[in-house]
């Protein structure tokens, strides 16, 4: 397989929000750098999506030097949030799991609080090193990732979208489509290979870094939202459930995990290894 090339690159430095796509990115171990850093907990310390706030969508963040952030969104100022300092740790729950972080300033969850109108704190993870490992049914030993939902990466290709926007047109809601890419929030979208061919892809290369392709990604009510917005609507789950059911997922997108650090650049050939 050749003629594969990294058509996008993308950043969310707050799980949830809207973030940005930049034509350069340094491969961590737990995911590309500075993404999904950063989470909005409620008060009981459970953390806050799109799940259950759609108007997320609506709310950017963007990377500062130094691992800050400013975010901003419908009718609230801009805010630069600095990377807090190292104590005290602060328990938050992400899909039953206890994760610690450290929390922002106080500014922050009195401006998501504000935004959301409920009660809502701002965390950063400090240390995904030690702090959160993957999967143990899918982790190598070692194996760690950000706050993303399970694992360091995903990727998608433009080809399986197109041809997931021709079912939803053969479907029950044609008008919801054609659905673009931002409603997967993929970190690496692909151009110029075959239709669900990311599937069977077990080891890429792009740039200097080498992945493991662990599973497929099962999508959840998040992709139903616009992320223009916040209105949800049926698709692409219903054509997801009646085409793309892999075991108890409904799958868009492959998880990946880096077993070799580097650099990766929109335009970069994507190598399939295995």
């Amino acid at each position: 397989m050749s003629n594969l090339y990294v058509q996008a690159l993308h950043v969310h430095p707050v799980k949830s929000l809207s973030g940005t796509a930049p034509d350069e990115a340094a491969v961590e171990p737990w995911g590309l750098s500075g993404d999904r850093r950063w989470a909005l907990a409620d008060s009981g310390g459970t953390v806050i999506t799109q799940r259950q706030q759609p108007r997320l969508a609506l709310a950017t963040a963007r990377p500062l030097s130094g691992g800050g952030i400013a975010v901003s969104a419908p009718g609230m100022a801009e805010l630069v949030v600095e990377v807090p300092g190292p104590d005290p740790l602060e328990p938050v729950v992400l899909f039953g799991k206890k994760i610690e972080t450290v929390a922002a300033a106080r500014a922050a969850a009195d401006w998501f609080s504000a935004y959301l109108g409920v009660p809502a704190r701002l965390v950063h993870l400090d240390d995904p090193a030690v702090r959160r490992p993957v999967d143990p049914d899918y982790a190598l030993p070692g194996e760690t990732v950000s706050l993303a939902d399970a694992y360091p990466l995903l990727i998608t290709t433009l080809a399986s979208l197109d041809a997931l926007n021709s079912l939803i047109a053969q479907g029950d809601h044609p008008q919801e489509g054609p659905l673009p890419m931002n409603r997967f929030r993929p970190n690496v979208v692909v151009s110029g290979a075959e239709a669900w061919a990311e599937d069977g892809w077990r080891r890429i290369a792009i740039g200097d870094a080498v992945f493991r392709g662990v599973r497929e990604c099962g999508r959840c009510i998040i992709t139903t939202t616009d992320q223009r917005t916040a209105e949800r609507g049926k698709e692409p789950l219903l054509s997801l459930a009646r085409h793309r059911r892999i075991g108890k997922s409904l799958a868009f997108g492959r998880q990946l995990v880096p077993v070799r650090l580097g650099a990766v650049r929109v335009g970069d050939e994507v190598r399939v290894l295995e």
